[in-house]
């Protein structure tokens, strides 16, 4: 993933390119909502940039490279972003562990929207 500034919305661009099988499959370019969840935003990129090192709770690089969707349902939802696992139990953020939800105010009324997987409030850490 490489960082790129969208500044005339003050929104961050980060993409992931996608293999399946080993054969490129292509490229998904999120943007995300700085202004509204900055602490959400920031961590996203970061594991995305891989730039943090390594995570105090997994002893893992704190980077989406090479991990999988872990979990897909057809015509609704991809989920990943458990780097120390691979299988949906593990992964943490930028910031050690989990982190406390910021705001629900973008509502999720389209297809493509990122949000964070949880399980349950103030659980945050990397998978989306």
């Amino acid at each position: 993933c490489v960082l790129t500034e969208y500044r005339s919305t003050y929104m961050s661009l980060v993409y992931f390119d996608i293999s399946i099988g080993g054969s490129p499959a292509g490229r998904i370019v999120f943007r995300l909502f700085d202004s509204i969840v900055p602490r959400t935003a920031l961590n996203f990129k970061c594991l995305c940039t891989g730039e943090r090192g390594v995570g105090s709770t997994t002893g893992k690089d704190l980077s989406y490279e090479n991990t999988i969707f872990h979990r897909v349902i057809p015509g609704f939802m991809c989920q990943g972003g458990d780097f120390s696992k691979r299988d949906g139990t593990g992964g943490e953020s930028i910031y050690g562990g989990k982190f406390a939800d910021e705001a629900f105010r973008v509502k999720h009324t389209k297809y493509g929207q990122l949000s964070m997987a949880n399980a349950g409030p103030n659980t945050n850490g990397s998978q989306f």
